[in-house]
């Protein structure tokens, strides 16, 4: 018997969500300027990671969900292998900052590739 799990109490979910808390913090410390030219997109992909993981839950079919995890996890490329580095590189947030967010991103990325290959085996099993 599967035991449905809320959104709110999955670990990839919390950690998306974590994501985007600190990257509204480092947001709202910017000028005007560097909001429009970086950190708009920044936040937008950030808060993207946890809205398709949120979609994707709320499908009906697993490979429909997987589509939007794999959404989720570029979207966590863009914000942080991007975006983040940018932000990092010109000096617009902290070392301390960018290596938390650096932290956190690595275990998300690692439970959200783990969450799409559960994902296909629940989707195996459900053609047996």
């Amino acid at each position: 018997m599967n035991k449905y799990i809320p959104l709110k109490e999955l670990e990839v979910y919390q950690l998306s969500r974590e994501l985007s808390r600190l990257a509204w913090g480092i947001y709202q410390e910017f000028s005007f300027e560097d909001k429009k030219v970086m950190g708009d997109q920044f936040v937008r992909s950030m808060d993207s990671v946890g809205a398709n993981i949120a979609e994707g839950y709320g499908r009906y079919h697993c490979l429909d969900r997987i589509r939007f995890y794999y959404n989720a996890r570029a979207s966590l490329h863009e914000s942080c292998d991007h975006w983040l580095e940018l932000l990092h590189e010109r000096q617009k947030i902290s070392l301390e900052k960018y290596k938390l967010m650096n932290s956190v991103k690595e275990k998300l990325s690692l439970k959200l590739s783990n969450f799409i290959n559960a994902t296909y085996k629940l989707s195996d099993n459900e053609k047996k």
